[in-house]
């Protein structure tokens, strides 16, 4: 009886509190103050972002009643000031026309200055010290890039970025007309993996490491892999780790978020090369507990296993608590 008891008056606490907590609207009312204090968006931008998230009605920086953050902002801001951690950079924000983006470049032959396309530093929201948006689908992420005047990355950018040198795309396209993707998508990667392997690199150095990334949080008790009402987003602050940066001053690759990215089949699905049409859904990095469990291989160049596959403008493609994504833009020929 004792134990009964105990469970029920267990149970009313924790309605209790889920009742008490900020709902999500709330918490992405703030979130897109805070974005547009950052990034300086215009009213058009801010309306696009604000429907968006509302329309969703999961999207935003984790479900209020369950997400236990591993680290709070203020914990984030105290240690990058003790360290001496400076996240903005002039020099990025010359060449890239915007807060808080890396350039994109192969450092053996060109300079920051020489690159055609940006990435966010950060995680979306792409502001330091701030959490993750996740349970967004690909579709959504690709509108939301595009709604602040950036699109999603294309394959190849993120694993530069993280690799520390961007190379020329080798998506090995073989899409015969009226083909199934899947099969496209298992052939390209298998010939991509290969031809990495030997090169293999994490974004903070030559070899997987546990404690440098945000990559020592928890799954909530009782998740089952994709719930709303039991999966919790734990993640950390962007850029909580400093270490986990790499060569081109992109943080959080490895850790934190799982990302989204665009997985081209054909020339005309290629981002970089300014198409809207997009390919299919690739999702990139380790997220939150592979400190604990190494679901897979993580290194910057891997690609994926066609896991949840879909083509990214899908409108019913993937969304998870601990899937994210990051913006690329263009910047022109020079």
């Amino acid at each position: 009886m004792k134990v009964l008891v105990a469970l029920l008056f267990g149970a009313l606490i924790v309605a209790q509190v889920r009742a008490e907590s900020p709902t999500l609207a709330a918490e992405n009312a703030a979130l897109l103050e805070r974005i547009a204090a950052t990034h300086g968006y215009d009213a058009a931008q801010m309306a696009a972002l604000r429907t968006l998230l509302s329309a969703s009605g999961y999207m935003g920086q984790g479900n209020p009643a369950i997400t236990e953050h591993a680290a709070s902002r203020e914990a984030c801001q105290s240690r990058a000031a003790a360290a001496r951690v400076e996240f903005a950079d002039p020099a990025f924000e010359r060449v890239c026309g915007a807060k808080y983006m890396a350039p994109l470049y192969d450092p053996a032959r060109e300079r920051p200055e020489d690159a055609r396309a940006c990435i966010d530093q950060f995680e979306f929201p792409d502001i330091p010290c701030d959490y993750p948006v996740v349970w967004v689908k690909a579709k959504e992420a690709a509108q939301v890039c595009a709604a602040v005047g950036k699109r999603l990355c294309d394959a190849h950018e993120w694993e530069g970025a993280c690799q520390g040198a961007l190379e020329a795309p080798d998506y090995r396209f073989d899409l015969a007309a009226g083909a199934g993707y899947g099969a496209a998508v298992s052939r390209m990667r298998a010939a991509h993996n290969r031809a990495h392997a030997a090169d293999a690199r994490w974004s903070y150095g030559p070899a997987f490491a546990r404690g440098v990334c945000a990559q020592d949080g928890h799954k909530s008790a009782g998740c089952d892999g994709g719930n709303w009402a039991r999966c919790g987003s734990n993640t950390y602050p962007a850029g909580h780790f400093p270490a986990c940066r790499s060569p081109l001053g992109v943080y959080d690759l490895n850790g934190n978020a799982a990302e989204h990215m665009n997985l081209p089949l054909t020339r005309t699905q290629m981002a970089s090369a300014g198409s809207t049409e997009l390919g299919v859904t690739e999702m990139k990095g380790s997220w939150f507990i592979f400190d604990r469990y190494r679901a897979h291989p993580d290194w910057c160049r891997w690609r994926a296993p066609f896991w949840h596959g879909s083509r990214v403008l899908d409108a019913h493609s993937h969304a998870n608590y601990h899937l994210g994504f990051r913006c690329c833009k263009s910047v022109g020929d020079r």
